[in-house]
């Protein structure tokens, strides 16, 4: 049987909160501390459900003293610190009791048949995170990240999809060549698309490409696409912001898959 080993922590100079804090100021730091910060009750147990084993949780004395400390306990290492520390690594206005470090194993490699949403550029982190989060739901599996767009492990997008990652295979820093290794029909929208999505048998898997917000989708990546369509909006707006858009385009994807 294992135990848990309970520390306390004291000091805003403890190593641990120092590279936390590096972990919340900059949104690749994953990337060289090979970790991640999962902040909230609920991101820490949707990676417990994934079958994710956190390196350490941490908690608050209060959070300690409450229901929480169980999901604490799932961890091998618990740091219990004070409210006002845990504020000083928290990346939210109202820090969270409970937080796990967690192993970042990496970019996964790219599936070739599998059913894909490409992030062209993606800006916004709040809008990358949701996007996952609309692929998870919708049954998508692998997210390619392209050069050029917000790291997909950043704090901002793993509050923003809410427990997405952990069921998806994400490739990030992928150069627009590598998508030849795709199996799968590319599509895309566009306003000037002859035909509305619901008009348009589409194929079953295939990789939907989101753009930039501002720009769209490049055009080198645009040429790469079997189909575009538009996505009808008759209530006369020019677009919609990416993050809408993928919703609609990946739940189409499933409607017409689930009734075939």
């Amino acid at each position: 049987m294992t135990t848990t080993a309970v520390k306390s922590i004291a000091s805003r100079d403890n190593p641990l909160l120092v590279r936390l804090r590096k972990l919340g100021r900059d949104p690749v730091a994953y990337r060289k501390q090979g970790e991640l910060w999962l902040e909230g009750d609920h991101l820490c147990r949707a990676y417990l459900q994934r079958g994710g084993v956190p390196l350490q949780a941490l908690i608050t004395e209060q959070g300690w003293d409450s229901p929480l400390r169980d999901l604490a306990l799932s961890a091998p290492v618990v740091s219990v610190l004070p409210a006002e520390l845990m504020g000083g690594i928290s990346t939210l206005e109202s820090p969270a009791p409970i937080g796990f470090v967690v192993p970042w194993v990496g970019a996964s490699e790219l599936i070739s048949d599998a059913s894909t949403v490409v992030l062209d550029r993606l800006q916004d982190a709040g809008n990358v995170g949701t996007v996952l989060r609309s692929a998870s739901a919708f049954g998508f599996t692998q997210v390619i990240a392209l050069k050029g767009t917000a790291g997909v492990w950043s704090p901002k997008v793993l509050r923003a999809g809410m427990g997405a990652h952990f069921g998806l295979s994400l490739v990030e820093g992928v150069e627009v060549a590598a998508l030849r290794a795709l199996n799968v029909p590319l599509l895309a929208t566009s306003s000037h698309a002859d035909r509305a999505i619901h008009d348009v048998s589409l194929p079953w898997p295939c990789a939907w490409v989101l753009g930039h917000e501002g720009e769209g989708v490049s055009a080198a990546l645009q040429s790469r696409c079997s189909q575009s369509v538009r996505i009808p909006q008759p209530g006369g707006e020019e677009s919609l912001n990416v993050g809408a858009a993928a919703a609609v385009c990946l739940y189409e994807s499933a409607r017409q898959r689930l009734s075939r």
